[in-house]
């Protein structure tokens, strides 16, 4: 049977994951409203700068590939963000993502299942995430998995 475990990210991944993930970040932020086209790729370039002031060194920053064993293939990543100080002992993923052609083989959930183990690992207690209105299949997994919803904005837009 195939598992997955995380493997730190190499500078050469981290190269690459930033070149899909600040644009896509800044498709988001617009498609949820919350940024105007013209100005989304800036603020994502800005967000991620002051996330990983060091790039892949950044403290408390965790980038992992999602890697299948035994075949050693890369099927997505999850970059955990842990602050040790934090008083109310919470890691955050900033980013999860199994590439499309992946999807639906349950390397999602076992993913899930790992971060838990390098967040019990980091002495912390809790595991908070943002996930977009519009990303259903996400809002499932997640809520398969475990997490539950702790916040919800809501928007009318009255211009359409």
């Amino acid at each position: 049977m195939t598992t997955v475990h995380l493997v730190p990210m190499a500078q050469e991944d981290f190269e690459k994951y930033l070149a899909y993930a600040i644009p896509g970040y800044a498709q988001e932020k617009v498609r949820a409203g919350n940024w105007q086209p013209e100005e989304a790729l800036h603020l994502a370039e800005s967000d991620y700068n002051k996330l990983l002031p060091d790039g892949l060194s950044s403290s408390n920053n965790y980038l992992y590939n999602i890697v299948t064993e035994p075949e050693g293939l890369t099927v997505g990543m999850l970059w955990l963000a842990a602050n040790p100080k934090d008083p109310d002992h919470n890691a955050f993923i900033y980013d999860f993502l199994i590439h499309e052609t992946h999807r639906r083989q349950g390397y999602a959930s076992q993913a899930l299942q790992a971060v838990e183990e390098k967040v019990r690992a980091l002495g912390l207690e809790k595991i908070l995430l943002h996930v977009f209105g519009h990303n259903h299949s996400a809002l499932a997994l997640y809520q398969k998995m475990g997490y539950v919803i702790t916040n919800i904005n809501m928007a009318k837009d009255l211009t359409r």
